[in-house]
C-alpha cells in the first residue's frame, strides 16, 4: 500500500449529524478516516461545504510526532 506523501489530495467531508460538534468535518486520505478538523477551525469550512463551495484539501506537511493529531499538516484551498 503506498504511504501518504506531501501533496496527497485529502476529501473534506460534512458530518452535519456528527452529535459532539455540528460543525464537523471529518478528514479522509484515500478513503480512510484520518481524524477531523479541529473544532477551533472547522465552523468556516463546515459554512462553505454546506453551500456547496468546492472546498479542496492537500498535505502541506508530515512529521514524525507522538502525538497523532500533530503527525499531518494539511491546507485548503477553493477550486
Amino acid at each position: 500500500m503506498p504511504l501518504m506523501q506531501s501533496g496527497d489530495a485529502l476529501e473534506l467531508v460534512r458530518e452535519q449529524d456528527n452529535p459532539h460538534d455540528p460543525n464537523a468535518v471529518r478528514v479522509e486520505w484515500r478513503g480512510r478516516k484520518l481524524g477531523y478538523v479541529p473544532r477551533s477551525h472547522n465552523a468556516a469550512l463546515a459554512w462553505g461545504l454546506d453551500r456547496g463551495t468546492p472546498l479542496r484539501a492537500r498535505v502541506s506537511r508530515m512529521e514524525d510526532h507522538p502525538n497523532p493529531a500533530r503527525r499531518i499538516e494539511f491546507e485548503v484551498y477553493i477550486e
